[in-house]
């Protein structure tokens, strides 16, 4: 242990929606009341993808999750804890030894679902209870609704899934984000004038339902560790598609995250954007040719920039 002590929110915090937010204003509250830092707990990867075996799509990788706590809330620290160790680990020792003797927590805040331990045999109120007899402080957050709809992972998903982007962002306190590096594409979008970086998406983030989205992009810092180092840039607006591409690509392979950065000019290989999706401007569609994609990004290009201007124009 480092003898730092820690007030820890725990979940797994897949999008850092509203939800999540709720519990992690209570951990930025707390810390501030006990002089110690700001935490969140997370996993590896999705407990519920390792325990059924069945795959689950994430909203949000580990470095986005931790990105979007540390900027929206103010969490100074993400334990990234490997579920391989910890999903046979009793539920006491979990919060004895893993969350007080390793981590130093003064006070922890979950949800009222939370479940932890072998067999999930932790729950809120055993966690009250065992933190209260180990002399620790513990808040159990109720659930949060928008509209009357629980605010969860699963229902945001299904708005991403579907492409609705800005029903998803009143779920998640925030745009839908995908951040990854630049990769070497087909470079068609340069012939056409309309030059795009491709993203990798981290394995296992989900798409969103495929079309052309009104975006900002930010060109994050290199690895600290390089020299020499480049700073954050951005926003620019975007123009972004996601899909199969199904003009240029008759055997509709590979799922693609392409943003054409408008007003930005510089070589992106190897760096990594975060991107912001806000709207779905149309649905992925066949053209008759590259002359009329090209007129169509174009049009997409014009919306963008016409969505944004009305936007900052609603905020003033």
């Amino acid at each position: 242990m480092d003898n730092q002590r820690r007030v820890i929110a725990l979940g797994f915090f897949d999008g850092v929606h509203l939800g999540h937010g709720a519990l992690l204003r209570r951990v930025a509250q707390r810390a501030a009341e006990l002089d110690a830092r700001p935490c969140a707990f997370t996993f590896d990867q999705s407990p519920a993808a390792a325990l059924t075996g069945r795959e689950v799509p994430l909203l949000t990788g580990v470095d986005d999750r931790a990105g979007l706590m540390e900027t929206l809330y103010g969490i100074r620290e993400v334990i990234v804890a490997p579920f391989a160790r910890l999903r046979d680990m009793d539920w006491r020792d979990f919060v004895g030894g893993y969350l007080l003797g390793e981590h130093g927590a003064v006070h922890v805040v979950a949800g009222h679902d939370f479940h932890f331990g072998r067999g999930g045999e932790g729950n809120p109120q055993r966690l009250a209870e065992e933190c209260t007899r180990l002399g620790i402080g513990c808040d159990i957050i109720p659930r949060v609704e928008l509209d009357g709809v629980t605010v969860s992972s699963t229902h945001i998903r299904g708005l991403v899934e579907r492409g609705e982007l800005e029903e998803a962002a009143r779920f998640l306190g925030h745009p839908f984000v995908l951040s990854g590096p630049v990769v070497h594409g087909s470079e068609l979008g340069r012939t056409l004038g309309t030059p795009t970086a491709n993203l990798l998406i981290p394995q296992g983030v989900i798409a969103p339902g495929f079309g052309v989205y009104a975006a900002k992009v930010r060109v994050l810092p290199d690895d600290p560790g390089r020299q020499p180092s480049r700073p954050e840039e951005g926003p620019y607006l975007a123009v972004t598609n996601v899909g199969v591409r199904p003009t240029v690509n008759p055997a509709l392979s590979g799922v693609t995250v392409e943003p054409w950065i408008l007003d930005f000019e510089g070589d992106l290989y190897g760096r990594t954007l975060r991107l912001e999706l806000y709207r779905r401007l149309r649905p992925e569609r066949r053209f008759s040719g590259v002359d009329e994609l090209r007129s169509a990004i174009l049009e997409n290009a014009a919306q963008t920039r016409a969505y944004f201007a009305a936007k900052e124009r609603a905020s003033c």
